[in-house]
């Protein structure tokens, strides 16, 4: 894949329709400072092309998990590709559930409905063109949803008793446009400190070791395209998450001078409410679709990857090895049509446990936003930890290794079970230094 499909693929998978009504929903209901989260994932961003791009393009990998294969074992390898499957399983069955939930505003079908209509097309086309249909989907799709997001903008503007004038006015006089928050506190979700800290953990964590957006990374031609592309994939994210919470400064503007066509179950839901009671049927069309196209890039093709080749194919070899002599075509393992029909097998799998947790996510009472995030968020610091580990400390065994992994777990398990008052913005930077700290007490 060219460089500029690698970073529209990445800007794609960043956003989702959890971004599209969430984030204005975060500027409707508060202020600006979710973007202050975006400039940790821009320098997020340099750092990953610079420490894990290089790293991965240096051997034949298919999976970011066999990195951790060759520097500390099967055991190591196998706990962050069970993380990985378990926090994709629910963040992006959170996302399916968001978008699902605007077709049912606006068509009045039940959102188990559409679940299903969604995740059974997102199977079909991810089963019949893989990684390659992925992509180059994500690309369009970039295009439909950004065109929406304008088009809401245009209308917004035009709707508004005197334009962008009075949103400043209206927006200043309520402090929707402040953007940093300087406070300290750990609770507080969206600081400059977490915002930069977090920011920064959670992109090393998501695009330089989750396969969902490394597998995109690893189908760039050479390792300066996939990080060219990344670095400007940044750029891009901040710029859009900046459109669209000026939307929401735009639709509360707006909501002061007319009602609201009805009584909002959540903030999420101002955006389809505008857009089903506003707009005309044509536009409301297009922006409908545009907010389709944002719904979850697959990341059933990436699970299905790590089932095979992380768990799959070890276990074939093991057997063999355990097992009476074998010919030397048995021992040479399943061929690539084999594991290609078992590849496809997996993603419908993935597919229908992720419909599975989109149905059941409808009884969840938290942002949509704020929950995709820190499902990720929450086991993702200690995989974090153990590639920081594997590429910053080569002296480090694979007996502490483990041992950190375990420590940060547990640690998360502590602040997540006893309901400390830590935002999720610090949930992968915590992770990641308790592995980090603890492997190095441990020892080899």
């Amino acid at each position: 894949m060219p460089w500029w499909a690698i970073c529209f693929t990445v800007v794609a998978t960043a956003f989702s329709t959890i971004t599209l009504l969430s984030v204005p929903a975060a500027a409707y209901a508060g202020d600006m400072t979710f973007l202050q989260l975006a400039f940790g994932y821009v320098i997020g961003r340099l750092i990953v092309s610079t420490l894990f791009i290089p790293a991965y393009f240096r051997g034949d990998l298919y999976t970011s998990y066999e990195l951790l294969r060759r520097r500390f074992g099967e055991r190591v390898k196998n706990v962050a590709a069970s993380i990985f499957l378990v926090t994709r399983s629910l963040a992006d069955g959170v996302r399916l559930f968001a978008t699902a939930l605007v077709i049912s505003v606006v068509t009045e079908v039940p959102v188990t409905i559409a679940v299903i209509a969604i995740g059974t097309a997102t199977i079909v086309y991810t089963v019949r063109g893989g990684t390659a249909a992925v992509i180059w989907t994500d690309v369009v799709q970039l295009f439909v949803y950004a065109a929406g997001a304008v088009l809401v903008f245009g209308f917004l503007l035009a709707l508004i008793p005197g334009g962008w004038a009075e949103v400043v006015r209206a927006g200043s006089a309520a402090g929707k446009f402040r953007v940093f928050d300087l406070s300290w506190s750990l609770a507080r979700p969206y600081t400059l400190w977490a915002g930069i800290v977090g920011g920064v953990a959670l992109t090393l964590s998501t695009h330089g070791t989750d396969q969902f957006l490394v597998q995109r990374l690893l189908a760039a031609r050479s390792a300066r395209e996939s990080a060219r592309g990344l670095v400007l994939s940044g750029f891009l994210v901040l710029a859009q998450f900046a459109l669209f919470l000026v939307i929401g400064v735009m639709l509360f503007t707006y909501y002061q001078h007319a009602p609201l066509p009805r009584a909002l179950a959540r903030s999420d839901e101002v955006l389809p409410a505008f857009i089903v009671s506003e707009l005309s049927h044509g536009a409301a069309g297009f922006i409908v679709a545009a907010i389709g196209a944002a719904a979850p890039s697959p990341s059933i093709n990436a699970m299905a990857a790590t089932t095979v080749n992380d768990f799959y194919l070890p276990a074939v070899a093991r057997r063999a090895k355990a097992g009476p002599a074998a010919a030397p075509s048995a021992k040479a393992g399943p061929d690539e049509a084999t594991l290609m029909r078992l590849s496809r097998r997996w993603t419908v799998i993935w597919g229908v446990v992720q419909m599975g947790v989109a149905i059941a996510a409808q009884h969840m009472q938290r942002s949509v936003l704020d929950a995709g995030l820190a499902v990720l968020s929450w086991a993702s610091g200690p995989v974090l930890g153990a590639f920081l580990l594997g590429t910053l400390s080569p002296g480090t065994s694979e007996r502490q290794a483990f041992g950190g992994m375990m420590a940060g777990l547990g640690a998360m398990a502590i602040i997540w079970g006893t309901e400390l008052p830590i935002a999720f913005t610090w949930y992968v930077f915590i992770g990641a230094s308790v592995t980090a700290i603890t492997a190095r007490l441990v020892p080899r």
